[in-house]
């Protein structure tokens, strides 16, 4: 007959502590990749970007007039040109409704 050897085995105890704490592990780090993936979803601004490089070439090209004002999902637009130093500046400013984070593009107008 085979005689069975013993063999060491952790205690159900030691079992709930170690699953407790992988547990937790996972559960932390689940939460900092959330709060990283919504920083990062808060903070993207390549919509209004390009809403905002859009209008400037519409501007350009004679098809928006100025003073303008518009809403893109959440964000406000407003465009409107000013002289400084015997210079026109059109200003383009998106400002969000829910964020109040403001995106200002600025350039001289080079028209005769």
């Amino acid at each position: 007959m085979v005689i069975l050897k013993k063999i060491k085995a952790s205690t159900l105890m030691e079992t709930l502590v170690a699953t407790v704490l992988i547990i937790i592990v996972f559960m932390l780090a689940s939460m900092i990749l959330n709060n990283i993936l919504s920083n990062i979803i808060k903070t993207n601004t390549r919509a209004i970007e390009a809403q905002l490089n859009e209008l400037q070439y519409l501007q350009r090209n004679d098809k928006l007039q100025l003073p303008h004002n518009e809403s893109f999902k959440h964000w406000g637009i407003s465009a409107d040109h000013f002289i400084e130093n015997n210079k026109t500046i059109i200003e383009f400013e998106a400002i969000n409704t829910e964020t109040n984070k403001t995106i200002t593009k600025q350039y001289f107008e080079t028209r005769p």
